[in-house]
């Protein structure tokens, strides 16, 4: 039976999963509208597509650091699914650029400078987006193996207290048996010198 924090974890990865497959279906017909934009009504509708897909990277970033509280049978089918969303974003940001220079390419006009903005803009938020999912993923590392390692030293604490108490329980028995050696000596004693 999975654990709280487990079945937390797959009801938030659920959640997340869901606000990105309404982001990317969202995403779908941002697209098919560009094509027939130019302009700047091409530009608006280039740079609300980029803020879809960086929302959708976002629930990817969600979903990264939920799936490090899953234990690794879990995991497994989340990583695949996880990999497929990163391979779908990197292939819309893809289009999008290709969408945004073909644009440019086509009107030569004033908005030139702000769709090549926006394309750095993107790049620049693509890798942000990266940096932030290797820091969390670090950071989860982190805190898993500090767990473990307070477990482990809980265990050892343990195995210690059981020891200094078996050896409290030693100590007793031995002053017992000292004293008791002690009686059989003094009565060996007194018996040997009085015959």
């Amino acid at each position: 039976m999975p654990n709280t924090n487990e079945g937390d974890a797959v009801d938030r990865i659920s959640q997340y999963e869901a606000e990105y497959n309404l982001l990317q279906a969202e995403f779908a017909q941002q697209l098919d509208d560009i094509s027939d934009l130019s302009g700047k009504a091409r530009a608006t509708a280039l740079e609300a597509a980029s803020a879809t897909l960086d929302g959708m990277n976002e629930q990817l970033v969600h979903i990264e650091r939920e799936k490090q509280h899953l234990p690794s049978t879990a995991r497994a089918p989340v990583n695949r699914r996880f990999r497929d969303y990163n391979s779908d974003v990197d292939g819309h940001r893809r289009k999008l650029r290709s969408l945004g220079l073909s644009g440019t390419a086509s009107t030569g006009d004033k908005y030139l400078d702000q769709r090549q903005q926006l394309l750095s803009g993107t790049d620049r938020l693509d890798q942000s987006s990266q940096r932030l999912k290797a820091s969390e993923a670090l950071a989860a590392q982190s805190e898993d193996t500090a767990a473990r390692t307070l477990a482990e030293l809980q265990r050892q604490r343990e195995v210690i207290d059981h020891t200094n108490e078996g050896l409290r329980e030693s100590e007793t028995y031995l002053d017992r048996s000292i004293k008791t050696l002690k009686g059989m000596s003094r009565t060996w004693a007194v018996h040997h010198a009085y015959p």
